[in-house]
């Protein structure tokens, strides 16, 4: 049984699309990040750097104690390796495979995370900071595009990098993309959405928080008011 702290965030719903599509018995453990579960003596034990996802493979392959992951990339390959799918089959396809999820942890996720910050949830509009990351998130569209442009998948057969990819994909509408500006990465969103593992984990999230929950103003200052003095409850 898998342990999942999760949330349903782009880099929570990450782990739960491998899960179902793998077939892997899991558990979701909430961690509210409104709440500041994240920020618990007890979850920093195994997800130091206050974030989830975070992990605890109770029946680990080599039969030993259980094994704990936290950062989503790390988990995604974790969890391939341990059901010998959509990370492979040969070491090219694997390289293929993480220079994109590399790419997406490294550009794609942040970028349009703080897109959607300075967008969405900053107290106050700062042109500067919304025309630059607006911009970057096009770019790393565009970039995506390309890859996309003659293959179904972005590294081969379906994937831990299109697993990482999708869900920073979903909320293009409030990071200021429009998909038919990009409609090779519009055919790949598409084919993906409509993937019944894909449902069935989105459909998890709005278990644990429907997607209309508003954030209210004390979730957002427990959110990102981090600084080192809140971060060693």
């Amino acid at each position: 049984m898998i342990e999942l702290y999760y949330w349903p965030t782009p880099n929570g719903h990450k782990i739960t699309l491998l899960l179902e599509e793998a077939g892997l018995p899991y558990q979701i453990k909430p961690v509210n990040i409104g709440a500041g579960d994240q920020f618990d003596p007890e979850f920093l034990k195994f997800s130091p750097n206050n974030r989830m996802p975070a992990i605890i493979d109770r029946a680990p392959q080599d039969g030993g104690d259980p094994i704990s992951v936290f950062e989503s990339g790390a988990i995604l390959i974790y969890l391939a390796n341990k059901t010998g799918q959509f990370f492979g089959p040969d070491q090219r396809a694997k390289v293929e495979q993480l220079q994109w999820l590399m790419w997406q942890m490294s550009g794609l996720g942040p970028m349009a995370g703080q897109n959607g910050h300075f967008n969405i949830y900053a107290p106050e509009k700062v042109p500067y900071a919304i025309d630059r990351y607006t911009n970057e998130t096009a770019r790393l569209y565009g970039v995506l595009d390309r890859r996309l442009k003659d293959r179904e998948f972005i590294a081969g057969d379906y994937s831990i990098a299109d697993m990482a990819c999708y869900p920073w994909i979903v909320p293009h509408e409030a990071h200021k993309q429009n998909l038919d500006d990009f409609p090779n990465i519009k055919r790949w969103f598409k084919a993906t959405q409509a993937r019944p593992a894909v449902i069935r984990a989105y459909a998890k999230g709005e278990e644990v928080r429907p997607s209309n929950t508003p954030m209210t103003d004390e979730q957002k200052k427990i959110l990102f008011g981090q600084v080192p003095s809140n971060t060693r409850r």
